[in-house]
């Protein structure tokens, strides 16, 4: 009886080492995985860095506006000027009166709940 037990014990003793081997192996896996998607990241985090300086280089207002002067017969495109844009007193605002409800409103009722 005594045999059994530490032949099955044994027999545990091999199955937990071959399961914690097995699972050291995923482990390592995924750790590497995890230093592969933040490699990703940091590269597309400095691709990034370098679009925004390429888009901000390309959008300088002198550039833009020699663009504007070579294509003007294509393009037609003028300089903003000051007396282009509106003033306070030409915003049409909406109107101050109170909004007027022709009915009451039911938030009680189970049913369809609009207007009685």
């Amino acid at each position: 009886m005594r045999t059994l037990l530490y032949v099955t014990t044994f027999m545990a003793v091999i199955g937990l080492a071959f399961w914690a081997y097995h699972e050291n192996y995923k482990t390592q896996a995924s750790l590497d995985h995890v230093r592969e998607l933040q490699r990703d990241i940091g590269d597309a985090r400095a691709r990034l860095a370098i679009l925004r300086a390429e888009w901000a280089y390309l959008n300088r207002p002198d550039r833009l506006r020699d663009l504007a002067e070579l294509n003007f017969e294509r393009l037609g495109l003028l300089p903003m000027r000051p007396e282009q844009f509106g003033g306070i007193d030409q915003v049409n605002f909406p109107d101050n009166r109170a909004l007027v409800f022709s009915g009451v409103v039911d938030v009680t009722s189970a049913g369809a709940g609009g207007l009685q």
